[in-house]
């Protein structure tokens, strides 16, 4: 039976509670929505003379600080052409001269956290075969069949490479290090489970019609991986 006494009690044990910390009624409710941005700029809409479709990047995806800019070169004493990868930004500018530059935003790999410094734009592939690399495919056996021996993984949607790769090599010698398309908006500026550094394939595009063959490719140093939120 609930008493005058007991009742005065609870009344006063809430009360102590209330003073401490705020009840579930008045507690402000939080809402988890997804980001909405504006309208992607024109030029990630879809390609469609290409030998495989390019989707458009859906509208309200892709934040305005990951859009495709022309901006202030950071490295005016480098030569045109030459590509700087900043993984810990989350950035790859391309030189166009010594005042501007075209920034794009990447999304970093594994891969792409593992090695650093001045390479050599050996060359590029359109829509390239996926050949996955003897290592990898120790530590994923269900990979075997895109192997160097089997000829890789065919291009086309699903390729992880997307639509574009540039290949770079350091000293003659290929350094496995890819820039790449296939990129999701989601991802741009993360770390991913896998890959180098992966671009939209509106992006890798623009990228490897302006690039030139023999540039300097610069990735700067990165952040350590664990600051990075990995997305699968």
């Amino acid at each position: 039976m609930l008493t005058r006494r007991r009742f005065v009690a609870l009344g006063a044990a809430a009360g102590l509670g209330a003073c401490t910390r705020p009840s579930v009624a008045t507690e402000p409710r939080q809402i988890l929505t997804t980001p909405r941005y504006p309208p992607s700029p024109h030029f990630y809409g879809a390609i469609t003379d290409e030998p495989y479709p390019v989707p458009a990047v859906p509208d309200g995806t892709l934040a305005p600080e990951h859009w495709r800019r022309e901006v202030a070169n950071p490295w005016p004493d480098r030569a045109p052409g030459t590509i700087i990868v900043d993984p810990s930004s989350g950035e790859l500018h391309f030189l166009d001269d010594a005042e501007t530059a075209t920034r794009y935003a990447v999304s970093v790999g594994a891969a792409g956290r593992d090695w650093e410094g001045t390479a050599r734009l050996q060359f590029c592939r359109r829509w390239p075969r996926w050949k996955v690399p003897e290592q990898m495919i120790a530590r994923q056996p269900e990979l075997a069949p895109y192997s160097v021996a089997n000829g890789g993984m065919d291009p086309g949607p699903g390729n992880p490479m997307g639509a574009r790769a540039l290949y770079l090599f350091e000293n003659g010698v290929d350094t496995l290090y890819r820039i790449h398309g296939s990129a999701s908006p989601r991802e741009l500026g993360r770390a991913v489970s896998s890959g180098c550094i992966r671009m939209l394939d509106q992006d890798v595009i623009h990228l490897h019609a302006k690039a030139v063959h023999g540039a300097d490719v610069t990735v700067l140093p990165s952040m350590r991986p664990e600051r990075f939120e990995t997305i699968y």
